[in-house]
């Protein structure tokens, strides 16, 4: 779903496509993933599916389908891959804004003649490869380890977004902005559902000892990090933010509202 957040900076009719884009992917969720699982625990019972193997493989392979297990591996892998390539698609992506607004290093911006951010995506293909690593080094628990990390970068991908649309939200009732006409159900209250589901999560890793809590417990030398990082670079962003925009010192009228409005908004 975040992935149509990124495809949204490219897309020449936001406002059309992205509605239609979130709605189809609900629907596809509704049928593919909470149909088939609904499907599989009519099938057979919940006794005859283990940790660690795919429950399609152990459906088919209970039906007297010989080779059907190992089709559903491949199934199963292929996914593996497109979820790897969209990945790459869309940190490169990330990376490549990031680098043009002063918070990554320049490389990872490269473009070619393609339109490809080939210098976002080698970076982070250098850091998947780093996952063969891990395995090698702990291959009982690289597993767990990884989904671990990655719940965490998940946790603050969706946090940030929520985050911005409760903003969004405040700066439109004090009419800085108008509101899509597309809107999130019940907002801002599951906004605040969420973050709070969110937080639950994170509680539960914590609790996952030993790799969850030393992963939670990573967010002390992370976050200082990060605060480091913000401060070192900072001035940059806001001179390419500033020049972005056509800021030239003076507050600017926002959505037609007089300059206090728009120094109220700099001030928060």
């Amino acid at each position: 779903m975040e992935l149509l957040g990124t495809a949204a900076g490219e897309t020449e009719h936001p406002a059309k496509v992205i509605p239609r884009a979130i709605n189809t992917v609900i629907v596809r969720l509704a049928v593919f993933y909470v149909g088939s699982v609904l499907l599989l625990s009519l099938l057979l019972p919940y006794t005859a599916y283990q940790a660690g193997i795919s429950p399609f493989v152990t459906f088919f392979g209970s039906i007297g389908w010989d080779g059907a297990d190992a089709i559903m591996n491949m199934v199963v892998l292929t996914a593996a891959l497109s979820s790897l390539n969209a990945g790459l698609y869309s940190t490169g992506r990330i990376l490549h804004s990031m680098s043009k607004a002063g918070s990554a290093p320049k490389f990872v911006g490269r473009m070619n003649s393609a339109g490809v951010p080939y210098g976002g995506i080698a970076l982070t293909a250098v850091v998947t490869l780093m996952g063969v690593g891990l395995n090698a080094l702990v291959p009982g628990e690289a597993f767990e380890i990884a989904l671990n990390v990655v719940c965490l970068g998940i946790l603050s991908t969706w946090g940030t977004i929520v985050l911005c649309q409760l903003r969004l939200f405040s700066w439109s009732k004090k009419g800085l902005l108008e509101r899509p006409a597309f809107r999130m159900f019940g907002a801002p209250y599951t906004g605040y559902l969420t973050l709070g589901f969110l937080f639950c999560v994170l509680v539960l890793i914590a609790l996952d000892y030993p790799v969850g809590t030393f992963t939670v417990g990573s967010l002390a030398l992370i976050i200082p990090a990060l605060v480091l990082g913000w401060y070192l670079c900072r001035d940059e962003i806001a001179a390419i933010a500033d020049e972005r925009s056509g800021f030239t010192g003076e507050y600017p009228v926002i959505a037609g509202r007089p300059n206090e409005r728009a120094k109220d908004l700099d001030a928060q």
